[in-house]
């Protein structure tokens, strides 16, 4: 499932960067820019599922939940960390065109970051309280909160703005930014980190008993349950009457957010089915490969799409070149995951020892 968010990136990414002229008013620019819609989602559901993961694994070896929550909020805060040093970098390379507002820019990596010191505040909360009924209250308890956030955040955008905060601060909240409205093209607090609290829930599910002696049908529920979120989540969305002063599906609404559940909890059945049935059962998995290494692909891509170091000139290309531009970042980005994981400093260490 990384892997494929790293794929639907890079195939945003370059047509974003690179299409111009009639090429962005074409149907194949809009349905690249919808794929578009799905990596953040899939990055920041996937975290939730891995931090379940290690607190799972914590919990079984008997740690407290003050313990949990300080391993778990550190390595939030350390991948926080890795946000903003790379918005400095980028902003180092691209000094002298870059704004100066740049490097307070609220990308997906920082909220990934925010997102897991979240989590690990809702697990410590709710493990400390209830520790003997954690296997149900903790999903139970991450849904409500992701819930919320999305119920929040039409109103978090427009009339119950923090305007009383400096923009860096309201930004992580809606935002902002220094343009003075929310920008639908950052990653804040509301709505992106109930991805990830979405994730933790059903993180925790697959760890329960039950689920693993049933591991087949759960994902094949899962499923249903994704396609059928979307047809609720969509009826909601044609009937009568209005919730919110101001309703911007494309951005805030909890419809749309419901629809993007629905979809991830669909791809997660068919990466299962994928892996246990597909093709990934063979010697060599691309997206696989690229999920292993998401980190280094999506810091290293964005140079040579976005950056200075552009492989083509922005917006000024047609379809047939960007895409040739998108396979070469695809193969690119493969050869250096597969370098990443193959040549490790242990394995060139050993490699070194063999041949001495």
């Amino acid at each position: 499932m990384r892997g494929l968010a790293c794929l639907l990136m890079f195939q945003t990414h370059c047509y974003d960067s690179w299409l111009g002229g009639e090429a962005r008013k074409s149907t194949f620019f809009m349905w690249s820019q919808l794929g578009g819609t799905l990596p953040a989602p899939l990055f920041l559901f996937l975290a939730g599922i891995s931090f379940a993961l290690v607190t799972n694994r914590l919990l079984q070896k008997g740690s407290t939940p003050a313990q949990i929550a300080r391993t778990t909020i550190l390595r939030g805060a350390e991948i926080f960390g890795i946000g903003l040093l790379f918005r400095v970098q980028e902003f180092l390379i691209a000094f002298g065109w870059a704004p100066w507002s740049d490097p307070f820019r609220v990308d997906v990596l920082n909220i990934i970051g925010v997102s897991m010191m979240l989590m690990g505040f809702l697990c410590w909360l709710v493990l400390s309280s209830s520790q003997q009924t954690s296997r149900i209250s903790l999903p139970v308890s991450a849904v409500g909160v992701g819930l919320l956030i999305a119920l929040l955040t039409p109103l978090l955008w427009t009339s119950w703005r923090p305007r009383w905060l400096p923009w860096p601060l309201e930004s992580y909240i809606n935002g902002v930014h220094n343009l003075d409205q929310p920008q639908p093209w950052l990653f804040p607090i509301f709505p992106w980190t109930a991805f990830a609290f979405v994730g933790l829930a059903t993180g925790f599910l697959l760890m329960s008993e039950y689920v693993r002696r049933r591991e087949s049908a759960f994902f094949v529920l899962i499923g249903v349950a994704g396609v059928a979120l979307i047809y609720i989540a969509r009826w909601f969305d044609h009937q009568g009457g209005q919730l919110y002063p101001v309703y911007d599906f494309w951005h805030t609404s909890p419809n749309f957010f419901l629809i993007r559940v629905g979809l991830l909890l669909a791809i997660m059945c068919g990466a299962y089915m994928w892996c246990r049935w597909g093709a990934a059962r063979w010697h060599f998995s691309p997206l696989v490969q690229l999920g292993k290494t998401s980190l280094l692909v999506y810091w290293v891509h964005i140079e040579f799409v976005y950056g200075r170091f552009s492989i083509l000139p922005k917006r000024s290309v047609g379809i047939r070149t960007a895409s040739l531009g998108l396979a070469v970042i695809f193969l690119s980005m493969l050869l250096l995951s597969i370098a990443r994981t193959h040549f490790k400093p242990r394995n060139l260490r050993g490699l070194f020892k063999r041949s001495r």
